[in-house]
């Protein structure tokens, strides 16, 4: 098909002129979910207000000139002309406004690859938001929960949580923001960490968390994040965040029945296991089930 029937096609499905056979196999087309995408994103824009008067102004006006007729196959790809152009702006405004996304749902990991071919893993319960337009000249995207990077050599790269922002060059990298305990972790190159007004930065083999006015540095012997290799990891926590990232990773609910427990943990604990992850908390944490269920299990104080 030429670009000229292409466009033409375009001009009738925009135009709601399609017959019922036609509009089938057009969206048949692989363009036809950019198409939808698009004229869905235009819907939503606002058209700017007019002069009611000065239209029937100027209709007057225009009326006492001079008829000029046109022949109608030449106003036919007029109109069919200026719907493309429309179109055409809008697919550019589309192209660069729109974000993309990606999600690693509970109990779940995603793997992707970015406009520079950087690698990311998307660890459960997790989003990370970023434009793909221009991605060379503006290598930034937004995470909410947390993902390992395997950042290409280049141009900065910066990752901005609600926590705070990591910036780095060329290097692997752990950032978790979970409620407000933020962490960063860096396994090859150097990583600068904005928190609030502070500034970090750190090489290879370091680790930094804060969480509300605590800050801690340390030192790691490990390659890459552990959660990759389904185990999790957890460095002086309370209890509450080791269950809720138990129930991320299991997309289980955990109810703690109990008094409070102000003991902290620091340990690995299985993601591929729940009964062997529950049977180290309740000895940790002096706890016992009380149910377990599919989708919900019950902590009690032993």
């Amino acid at each position: 098909m030429s670009a000229t029937e292409e466009n033409y096609e375009l001009a009738k499905w925009l135009a709601g002129e399609m017959t019922e056979k036609e509009l089938i196999s057009f969206q048949k087309k692989p363009e036809y979910a950019t198409y939808s995408k698009i004229a869905a994103y235009s819907s939503q824009l606002e058209t700017a207000d007019f002069d009611a008067d000065a239209i029937y102004r100027n209709t007057i006006k225009s009326s006492k000139s001079k008829a000029k007729v046109i022949p109608f196959y030449y106003s036919k790809w007029i109109k069919i002309a200026a719907v493309i152009v429309i179109f055409s702006s809008l697919a550019f405004l589309y192209k660069t406004t729109v974000t993309s996304t990606e999600v690693a749902e509970k109990g779940k990991k995603t793997n992707f690859s970015l406009p520079d071919n950087s690698q990311i893993v998307l660890n459960s319960g997790s989003e990370i938001n970023y434009k793909k337009w221009k991605w060379e000249n503006n290598r930034k995207l937004n995470l909410d929960g947390e993902a390992y990077f395997k950042v290409a050599h280049g141009k900065k790269f910066e990752v901005e949580t609600k926590l705070g922002t990591v910036t780095v060059l060329g290097t692997q990298f752990n950032v978790k923001a979970r409620k407000d305990r933020f962490e960063v972790t860096c396994y090859q190159g150097k990583v600068s960490i904005q928190h609030k007004t502070q500034e970090v930065i750190i090489t290879k083999g370091m680790s930094v968390t804060f969480e509300n006015d605590f800050f801690d540095k340390q030192d790691i012997n490990v390659a890459k994040p552990e959660w990759t290799n389904n185990e999790i990891a957890f460095q002086k926590v309370n209890i509450h965040t080791v269950v809720d990232e138990l129930e991320r990773q299991y997309d289980i609910e955990i109810i703690l029945n109990g008094k409070e427990n102000t003991q902290l943990f620091s340990g690995i604990l299985p993601s591929n296991d729940l009964k062997a992850a529950l049977d180290i908390i309740i000895s940790i944490f002096h706890l016992k089930i009380s149910k377990f269920d599919s989708d919900k299990i019950i902590l009690v104080d032993f």
